[in-house]
């Protein structure tokens, strides 16, 4: 009889359908240091650090996103021909990436295992974790990220090589006229893609994640696919 080779195949096509099926969580490494007043309807806009993006399709799509998050943070848009309360700076790119050589113990890879730094040259690890879900955010005392062994399934002893990719954003928001900061932030993120349309997104949702956050700290931001995915 040919059943249980049949039953195998068609067990095994749904595991790997349940797997493709599975989000993964977003993680960056955040740094902000501010001195913002609280959210009174002052407005702003949005420009970019190099003046090569002024004007850019990319940079619009990317300062929409960054425009979305300080309004829903309570601040407005500035009309055209107003002067903003803030100037809102922002730059945003990827590093030529570098190669990982992966030997398996087990279970998990040690992709998410340590912090990175390869855009701004710096590395964290061991950070206070938040994590934020799509109903809110909690902060995680300790470091300890209950997605971190999620996945990474692999067979004892595997070797495997890929290029892992560091993109950043860094946001500044400060008084229009005088210049004088009132926050400072960046968020870096390690990935198999250089694809800045695919991490950027997730930077700034990290980013704005706790805004303006404890003025100094250095946090890992989890971001737990949407709910039903997980």
């Amino acid at each position: 009889m040919r059943t249980a080779p049949l039953i195998k195949t068609a067990l095994a096509a749904a595991m790997l359908a349940s797997l493709g099926a599975c989000a993964t969580p977003f993680r960056a490494d955040v740094s902000r240091f501010s001195a913002m007043p609280a959210p009174s309807g002052q407005s702003y806009a949005i420009a970019p650090r190099d003046d090569e993006d002024k004007g850019g399709l990319e940079f619009g799509q990317y300062a929409s996103l960054v425009s979305a998050e300080m309004t829903r943070l309570g601040y407005r848009a500035a009309a055209p021909g107003e002067t903003p309360d803030f100037t809102v700076t922002m730059h945003y790119g990827v590093d030529e990436g570098r190669e990982r050589i992966v030997r398996s113990p087990g279970f998990h890879d040690p992709f998410w295992g340590s912090g990175w730094g390869g855009f701004y040259g710096r590395g964290h690890y061991g950070r206070p974790v938040i994590i934020r879900t799509r109903s809110g955010y909690r902060y995680v005392h300790g470091g300890y990220d209950p997605f971190l062994f999620g996945s990474g399934w692999g067979d004892y002893g595997d070797t495997r090589s890929y290029t892992v990719y560091t993109s950043g954003l860094d946001v500044v928001i400060a008084r229009t006229g005088t210049g004088e900061h009132l926050f400072e932030g960046s968020a870096e993120a390690a990935s198999r893609s250089n694809d800045l349309t695919q991490t950027v997104p997730g930077l700034v949702e990290a980013l704005f994640t706790g805004f303006p956050g404890n003025s100094g700290e250095k946090v890992r931001i989890t971001i737990a696919p949407p709910e039903g995915r997980r």
